[in-house]
């Protein structure tokens, strides 16, 4: 009776979406900064004070590619949660804290449209709960971790099926 205001029908289904949009989101932004060389990105971070910023940058667009890729296709993602939550922290305290809350800072208007300033801390949080969540849930429906483990299951049931029924001599 609880369930009839829920529009999934289980709760494996209802992270499925979740799942999606974080596990394309990181990887997007991986790309990008792979796509526009990870030293590129390695400035910016010497800019802030990051140190070993050419490194760190290797490492933080390889965090986002891979573990973007592994909670997209729900493969390990409670293990892949936990780099990708610390990269959102460090970004959180590193450079969005001072922005304050908001992700979507305008700072004006022009006729071609608003200016936006830099983003606050919203999205990073936003990123942190949702691994959190699919870290503590699992990966849901269409995952590949459910996929692994219905294979590894499936042998076993299928054995007993086969065996003839013997009777007692």
């Amino acid at each position: 009776m609880a369930r009839l205001w829920t529009l999934a029908p289980s709760p494996r289904w209802a992270i499925l979406p979740l799942r999606l949009v974080v596990g394309y989101g990181f990887l997007a932004h991986g790309m990008a900064k792979l796509a526009r060389g990870p030293a590129t990105f390695g400035k910016l971070l010497h800019l802030i004070g990051v140190p070993l910023p050419t490194m760190t940058a290797w490492v933080v667009t390889a965090v986002e590619v891979l573990g973007g890729l592994a909670v997209l296709i729900g493969l390990g993602v409670a293990i892949a949660a936990v780099p990708l939550i610390v990269s959102m922290l460090v970004a959180l305290f590193t450079l969005h804290l001072r922005y304050g809350f908001s992700s979507v800072n305008t700072t004006g208007l022009t006729a071609a449209g608003p200016v936006f300033g830099p983003p606050g801390y919203e999205i990073n949080l936003l990123y942190i709960a949702a691994l959190l969540v699919l870290a503590l849930t699992g990966p849901g429906a269409l995952s590949l971790d459910s996929r692994l483990q219905r294979m590894r299951v499936a042998p076993e049931t299928t054995d007993t099926a086969l065996k003839p029924l013997t009777g007692s001599a």
